[in-house]
């Protein structure tokens, strides 16, 4: 009797503290997501200079917040400038490769949030993420 009272209590504590974190969470993440469309295409700078490279990529931005989405469509034509800026100014060798392809994402979080703390005095994007990653030539 006391060993099944024990269990019930126990897995009463276990679901209101499973339930608390969900809400916690869910009450936490108000992230947006907005998709630089349409996908970005552009040429890299390619070792061989008769030929040309070119990316193509589909780039989602994650909003800290759903109210700051408004404010990231307003400033949409900035922020694919820059990232199709970056792109283009990247070498072959880290266009081709995994961790140069994480390096150019970073780089372009990091130009995207620098701009929106100019424009907004605020970090309006909080992650970049590429959803279609395909690249040819060089």
């Amino acid at each position: 009797m006391l060993k099944s009272l024990l269990i019930r209590s126990f897995l009463v504590g276990c679901i209101a503290f499973c339930s608390a974190g969900t809400t916690m969470a869910q009450e936490k993440s108000n992230y947006a997501y907005l998709g630089l469309e349409p996908e970005i295409v552009t040429n890299y700078v390619s070792d061989n200079a008769k030929k040309l490279g070119y990316v193509r990529v589909s780039v989602e931005l994650m909003i800290y917040d759903v109210n700051q989405l408004e404010i990231a469509e307003h400033h949409m034509p900035l922020l694919r400038s820059t990232a199709i800026e970056i792109f283009g100014q990247q070498p072959e060798e880290k266009v081709k490769s995994l961790t140069g392809r994480e390096d150019i994402r970073r780089a372009i979080l990091k130009a995207l949030q620098d701009h929106m703390k100019e424009e907004t005095g605020g970090e309006v994007v909080k992650n970049v993420i590429f959803t279609k990653y395909l690249y040819q030539g060089g």
